[in-house]
């Protein structure tokens, strides 16, 4: 690959990576465990091999040997070296360090070069060696430009092993694939030649411990199994059914596949055609894996959408629920209707209104108004504070309903926060100055009633508040006795600020209270929406760079 078109590649993988590695799902949703396992692939793939492959495309071959418990990988590998590299024997799973088998002048490329990075390098095997080692030896009788890399069991009944040999395979350039003459049709076999199709892996196929009277029958069963998978055309190898000793088959059932490798050493041109086109497989495996990625993404960021809007519905409720009470007139009842009607009937109502004097001043307002202002705010209040309470029940029974993710994050939930009620009664009582305030400003009273009447503000004001909560009809003494004061159009107005500044204060103590939902929601680390588009993003930057 030219210079420069490396580069703009690199740059391209650099930044799909980034965007990998900054993925987190957060929520437990069906499929998190695939998704994470699939991005943990990736990233893998793209440091352990992508980019290392990109940036030194002149490194020898590696070749992964796998297959299924029992195949033989260690004792072919072996075989071929020569040399006892790999341990063999009857316990199962043999294999639990990858081993990897070189020539002599390509031990550098595998011991400090960039293919299967993070690996910490060994000489030989060790019993406290863990899952993140790699043994590299040497041997003359690989030829020189390939590797053999012999991995744990695909289906080893060891977890970690499993894993093992799947970041195995996300490093190779090729795939030396080996079953048995008993196991060939196994469905760990097939599992594995289908994920070397996805990936459009360059891959040979041995077939081991094959019956010398039997060969002809299964290997025709095999073929065509193979044909009708669409891999008909892979180069294959039969070893037969033959003594091992020292870990080793004779040198003359190997004879076939060490000419295939010898033939990749010496001729470069196959050999980096073989590179190019596992390489292809990967990156071509980028157009549905990383989209993937996104989509789950996306269905995480849309779960979180919906339980937002379960949050804004049921606060929206709330409100709406205040906004039919004050206009309904049920705000009127209880203490704020007893108060009121011992304000009126007392005659302090009438004492509010007084003859104009010049230079008297307004009496002080009487204990009645100051207990009637408390009450209205009281009701207020309770009022708000149990539209509250019905919110935050009615979003933890959404989200209880929606999934048992969801009742794991509205655990603590289900009342308001205890600052409500403090904050409720600062809020009612600045509402209450307001509106004193606009009534003292803005109310002007008719002509005529006012050059015979002056009024208190503060007890207008506790009248303009009854008039709105005692109902939209406009009838009642409060309506008439505010109306003839103030006049009509003044009424309107004024009411219209006062409520629309009531309806603003209730909102922002309600938005806290959602606050509390949308901190959970954060909490529980749900990615942002923009995370699924730059991952759309470089993997379309990745399609131009190549």
């Amino acid at each position: 690959m030219p210079a420069e078109a490396a580069e703009t590649l690199t740059t391209a993988l650099d930044t799909l990576r980034e965007s990998v590695a900054d993925l987190h799902f957060g929520l437990d949703l069906p499929g998190v465990e695939e998704a994470r396992q699939a991005q943990a692939d990736l990233l893998a793939q793209l440091e352990g091999y992508v980019l290392p492959r990109v940036r030194t495309s002149t490194a020898p071959a590696l070749i992964v040997v796998a297959g299924s418990t029992g195949a033989g990988k260690s004792t072919l590998v072996n075989t071929l070296a020569e040399k006892t590299v790999s341990r063999t024997g009857v316990r199962r799973p043999t294999t639990g360090t990858p081993v990897l088998a070189c020539h002599p002048d390509d031990h550098e490329w595998f011991a400090e070069g960039e293919l299967l990075g993070g690996l910490q390098r060994l000489d030989a095997p060790t019993p406290d060696a863990g899952p993140g080692s790699l043994v590299v030896v040497s041997t003359e009788k690989l030829p020189q430009g390939v590797a053999l890399l012999d991995t744990p069991d695909i289906d080893s009944v060891v977890e970690e092993h499993h894993d093992i040999a799947h970041r195995m395979l996300d490093a190779a350039d090729l795939w030396i694939f080996v079953t048995t003459a008993a196991r060939y049709a196994d469905a760990p076999a097939w599992n594995l030649l289908r994920l070397a199709k996805e990936r459009g892996a360059r891959l040979a196929i041995v077939l081991s411990r094959v019956q010398p009277r039997s060969v002809d029958v299964v290997l025709k069963h095999f073929v065509r199994m193979l044909t009708e998978y669409g891999m008909g055309d892979i180069d294959r190898f039969v070893i037969n059914e033959a003594k091992v000793t020292d870990g080793r088959l004779p040198d003359s059932e190997v004879t076939e596949l060490r000419l295939w490798l010898a033939e990749l050493s010496v001729d470069e041109e196959r050999r980096a055609q073989a590179v190019r086109e596992t390489l292809n497989g990967v990156l071509d495996s980028f157009r549905t894996r990383v989209p993937a990625l996104a989509k789950h993404l996306e269905g995480q960021v849309a779960f979180r959408t919906e339980l937002r809007s379960d949050v804004e519905a049921a606060f929206r409720s709330a409100l709406m629920e205040i906004d039919k009470a004050y206009k309904n007139g049920s705000l009127l009842h209880g203490e704020v209707l007893a108060r009121w009607q011992d304000f009126a009937g007392s005659g302090d109502l009438m004492r509010s209104l007084q003859l104009r004097r010049r230079g008297k001043a307004a009496k002080q307002a009487p204990e009645r108004v100051l207990a009637f202002k408390a009450a209205i705010r009281t009701g207020l209040e309770s009022v708000i504070v149990a539209a509250a309470h019905r919110a935050c029940e009615e979003v933890v029974a959404r989200w209880r309903h929606r999934s048992e993710l969801g009742a794991k994050i509205s655990e603590g939930l289900d009342s308001p926060s205890d600052n409500l009620i403090r904050h409720t009664g600062r809020a009612i009582a600045s509402w209450q100055d307001h509106l004193g305030e606009l009534v003292r400003t803005e109310g002007v009273a008719k002509r005529s009633v006012s050059k015979l009447v002056s009024f208190d503000p503060d007890s207008l004001a506790l009248i303009f508040m009854v008039a709105m909560f005692s109902g939209s009809n406009g009838e009642g003494v409060p309506h008439r006795l505010v109306n003839a004061l103030l006049g009509a159009e003044s009424l309107r107005g004024i009411g219209a600020k006062a409520l629309s500044d009531l309806r603003a204060r209730i909102s922002m103590l309600f938005d806290e209270e959602a606050m509390r939902y949308v901190k959970a929601l954060d909490s529980a680390g749900i990615p942002d929406e923009s995370v699924a588009t730059r991952l759309y993003q470089a993997t379309y930057n990745l399609e131009v760079a190549r």
